[in-house]
């Protein structure tokens, strides 16, 4: 019996890496479509983002150049929508924001809110539609309006609107502290007495009929028509304490300095 085992050889030799495949020429062309398709979209949106600037600074300069007199402040302008390039090719922007936290109006300051939409590359065309908010505080308030026939000052309350009135009853002025809901109605707020104090008048004089008088009578109408330019109404008003909040809006208003001039009136 023999000491000698079989053995096998192997091969161990190693094959080294496959070669690598090459692509063909059609993909090399797609590859470098694509990468011009990119390069592309990137100038493109690099190029929106200078004219969205260049539009909104445009767009600031001419408004506050067409504030009417008595109106300043800065105006910071959002143009909204995708493309700018493309709004300005179709001559209308979707919706530009205007913002004056600032704003003096009158010597008064307040906080004005605005939101065009449909506006025309030519500013001197009206937009389709305007939205804004403004907020004022007491002393502002008191500064623009009076309620008619008041004796006082406004103060804001809770939902409501406070005045000082004065009232001939039976020969004598007694003097009457009115609270009211406000309520919006286009060119005007309308104060609806909800409550009074009335003053003193000595003696056993019976002061119910003033009381009466004041809470039947009509809504005081304060016209706020000389404030806002033609065409723009009061949709909602919310008083605070302090403070009081407008919605406005219109429709078909030009946003040059010839029509922002030209306010409601009073008469």
């Amino acid at each position: 019996m023999s000491d000698e085992h079989a053995t096998v050889e192997l091969d161990v030799t190693d094959p080294g890496p496959e070669p690598r495949r090459r692509l063909g020429r059609g993909a090399r062309i797609g590859l470098i479509v694509a990468g011009c398709v990119v390069g592309l979209a990137a100038l493109l949106v690099v190029a929106d983002v200078v004219a969205r600037g260049i539009a909104e600074q445009r767009v600031a300069d001419e408004v506050r150049a067409s504030l009417p007199a008595g109106v300043e402040g800065d105006v910071e302008v959002t143009i909204g929508g995708f493309s700018v390039i493309a709004q300005y090719l179709s001559g209308t922007m979707e919706q530009v924001s205007l913002s004056a936290p600032e704003l003096i109006v009158e010597g008064a300051p307040l906080d004005v809110e605005v939101s065009l939409m449909g506006v025309p590359v030519d500013l001197g065309s009206p937009v389709d539609r305007l939205e804004a908010t403004v907020t004022a505080e007491q002393d502002a308030v008191n500064s623009l309006v009076q309620v008619p026939n008041s004796t006082g000052s406004i103060t804001l309350g809770d939902a409501t609107v406070g005045y000082e009135g004065a009232i001939e009853f039976l020969g004598q002025s007694i003097a009457y502290q009115v609270t009211a809901t406000p309520t919006a109605a286009g060119t005007e707020v309308l104060l609806e007495p909800v409550g009074v104090e009335v003053g003193a008048g000595g003696g056993s004089l019976d002061l119910s009929g003033i009381v009466e008088r004041v809470l039947g009578g009509d809504p005081i109408a304060v016209c706020v028509a000389e404030h806002l330019p033609e065409g723009i109404e009061v949709t909602d008003i919310a008083a605070a304490p302090g403070v009081v909040r407008v919605e406005l809006e219109g429709s078909g208003i030009t946003l040059d300095e010839a029509h922002l001039q030209q306010t409601g009136s009073c008469d």
